[in-house]
């Protein structure tokens, strides 16, 4: 197993792909880790923490769809998913070019 610092940034880093293409924020990380889990040293974890963010932000997404409906709670709440998904993959990324494990808050334990 070897040691690829690089290529656990850039697995933080896919998540945003979706700003440039409106999708893949789920599909490119998820790729990258069902690839490479078994030759890159933590990326296992790394991929997991990463997957387990972008459910939980869909899961969040969807529960926005009806508080839409109440005062605009749902609009507020797409607004701060999105901050958060552009914010934590940066953050995270830098963490893991230094080494450290990564933090994704309001997560969900879909894989373990």
């Amino acid at each position: 197993m070897r040691e690829d610092k690089q290529l656990i940034v850039i697995t933080h880093l896919s998540q945003l792909v979706s700003l440039l293409t409106g999708f893949g924020s789920l599909l490119v990380p998820l790729i990258i880790w069902a690839t490479q889990k078994g030759n890159v040293y933590q990326m296992d974890i790394h991929g997991k923490r990463i997957i387990n963010f972008q459910l939980s932000l869909i899961v969040y997404c969807i529960i926005c769809i009806p508080l839409i409906l109440l005062f605009g709670l749902g609009l507020l709440g797409f607004v701060f998913l999105g901050i958060i998904g552009v914010i934590y993959p940066v953050v995270n990324a830098i963490k893991a070019s230094n080494g450290e494990t990564p933090n994704y808050p309001f997560s969900f334990n879909f894989i373990n």
